[in-house]
């Protein structure tokens, strides 16, 4: 019982504790995108290997189903892919000049209003 109301109040306070932490900064969000980078490359990898063994297991049950004179037709499925070795690129960052929050307006070359009335400008 006591464990019970033990593991209560910890995942009542442990939510609160994560929601006041700050928010991650640059260097660990990089950190972050490449481990989830290199985690699906895992799992391509996975896969790579699973599709190898499948394979084998595949060519040798036919193999025995052939010297056992039974006659049967593969399958015919998808090669294997190979991911290749892990290769990571992080994004180049968008520097602070591209939002164009520090950049100053551009002078006017001509004025904003035009000689030709309002009311003829409106019709298609």
């Amino acid at each position: 019982m006591k464990a019970q109301i033990a593991l209560i109040a910890l995942t009542f306070f442990g939510g609160n504790a994560m929601a006041k932490l700050p928010p991650l900064s640059d260097d660990a969000k990089a950190k972050a995108a490449e481990a989830a980078a290199k985690a699906a490359w895992g799992d391509k990898v996975a896969g790579y290997q699973l599709c190898q063994a499948q394979d084998r297991i595949a060519a040798a049950y036919l193999q025995k189903a052939q010297a056992a004179g039974k006659s049967l037709q593969p399958a015919s499925t998808p090669p294997c892919t190979d991911p290749g070795p892990f290769s990571y690129v992080p994004p180049e960052p968008k520097p602070i000049e591209a939002a164009g929050a520090h950049s100053p307006t551009p002078t006017a070359a001509t004025p904003p209003s035009t000689t030709q009335p309002a009311a003829s400008a409106a019709k298609p």
